[in-house]
């Protein structure tokens, strides 16, 4: 009986756990995963830095890009943008990721990368 409830934790233990999703404290409000970009303006105010560029196009559940002579015929990307939140002294910056006007991801570090 211990060695199957052994084996059980150890099996447990090694399953990957649930995701947390992130979210960014505000002024207005706290923004999170599925926000409009208006949402988030109005919750955090102006990002410090802004970026935006056109993300490749993967393979349904795949980490293969779809090559760009396929890609550029359906969908030549996916117009991405990363604004930057500087949170003050001793805190980390955070960057909101923005994928078809709504908030995908938000992560935080010492520096942007």
């Amino acid at each position: 009986m211990i060695k199957w409830l052994l084996i059980a934790g150890v099996v447990a233990a090694t399953l990957p756990g649930a995701a947390h999703a992130e979210s960014l404290r505000c002024q207005n409000g706290i923004a999170a995963e599925g926000d409009s970009r208006l949402a988030v303006a109005y919750k955090c105010g102006e990002p410090a830095l802004r970026d935006n560029y056109c993300a490749p196009v993967f393979y349904s559940g795949s980490p293969y890009q779809v090559p760009d002579p396929i890609a550029s015929l359906y969908v030549p990307c996916i117009y991405t943008e990363e604004w930057l939140y500087e949170r003050g002294p001793g805190e980390l910056l955070a960057v909101v990721r923005i994928r078809g006007g709504r908030v995908q991801s938000i992560t935080y570090g010492r520096q942007p990368h």
